[in-house]
């Protein structure tokens, strides 16, 4: 397996030796490819999310530029919903 050296902070060295220590990892360099994985788990997450997050802005012009759109404010709007469900009430 290759290797890489690295730079840690003593908080971030104290961490991994007490993961390491406890019995949680057999070494240090479990303590840190476990973080790299949960590392490339957040970022394929973040990636998802920006992804969600285009398409769903891509869908709104679409929307605005096709004209289907109101001209009213989210206050309007919350309002409206508030007033209807206390008249359901």
């Amino acid at each position: 397996m290759p290797t890489m050296n690295v730079s840690l902070t003593a908080q971030q060295l104290a961490f991994v030796n007490q993961l390491a220590d406890a019995g949680d990892y057999a070494s240090a360099s479990e303590v840190i490819r476990d973080g790299l994985r949960l590392l490339e788990r957040e970022k394929a997450a973040e990636a998802e999310r920006i992804e969600i997050l285009r398409r769903e802005v891509g869908s709104g012009l679409e929307d605005v530029q096709a004209g289907r759109f109101s001209d009213r404010s989210a206050a309007d709007i919350a309002r409206d919903i508030i007033r209807r469900s206390a008249r359901a009430s």
